[in-house]
């Protein structure tokens, strides 16, 4: 561990604190919908978690710049008219207060736009131990580009060698890699454990109370004991 550094645990949130996911596919197809493009759910919930200019290029690649920004203010207004349903993970809260409690630092490193991380968090209602948090006012390109990780280190003041990422989709298990960050999957987005591990991620779990049920065997049990035992 680097001297007088307190190591860090990047949290994603959609899908890995926050039953969000699947509200964010039915907006995105209600939106695709209201432009009259044809999109399936499942193509949909595979791009969740992706930065949202990225996904719907990936999804709507042949329209033009007018229908994208016109697609992206819309699922904003449809998943806002769903945010009543948003609840967190089982073990969410719980688990944020035990990696604060260990003195390790709690990092929300999400690209969600501020106006969304603005009701997330009062879903979450655990501001108190966090340390740092990201938005997606802080990058051009989100994730699976490591920039948002980056943003999300340098705001802990930690290097990629002190810190883990917590997150349930393979684009925050890519993205981390990028960053050269060791990451840990939640099965919890609807992702199989499978492709977590083949993105890059270190373990796989079911959901966040499943992930404070093993922390101690986990590496943010690592990073937890190397401030006790420092080398």
């Amino acid at each position: 561990m680097s001297e007088n550094v307190t190591p860090a645990v990047l949290f994603d949130i959609d899908g890995t604190l926050v039953d969000s996911n699947y509200l964010h596919v039915y907006a995105w197809l209600r939106a695709f919908d209201e432009e009259k493009l044809h999109v399936e759910s499942w193509r949909i919930h595979r791009c969740i978690g992706m930065d949202g200019a990225t996904l719907v290029r990936s999804l709507a690649e042949d329209a033009d710049q007018d229908v994208l920004d016109r697609l992206k203010d819309a699922h904003s207004r449809f998943y806002k008219e769903t945010t009543s349903l948003l609840a967190p993970l089982p073990g969410a809260r719980d688990l944020l207060r035990r990696v604060a409690g260990t003195g390790l630092q709690v990092v929300l490193a999400t690209s969600a736009p501020e106006d969304e991380l603005a009701i997330l968090r009062e879903v979450l209602d655990c501001d108190d131990v966090v340390a740092a948090m990201t938005s997606s006012s802080d990058v051009d390109t989100a994730k699976p580009q490591p920039d948002i990780v980056n943003v999300a280190l340098e705001r802990a003041g930690v290097s990629a060698a002190d810190a883990v990422f917590v997150g349930d989709a393979v684009w925050d298990c890519e993205a981390s890699a990028r960053a050269s960050l060791s990451s840990i999957g939640l099965l919890s987005g609807g992702v199989s454990r499978g492709e977590l591990r083949e993105a890059g991620a270190s373990d796989v779990f079911e959901n966040a109370g499943d992930l404070l049920a093993n922390l101690e065997s986990t590496l943010i049990g690592d990073l937890a004991a190397r401030l006790t035992n420092p080398r």
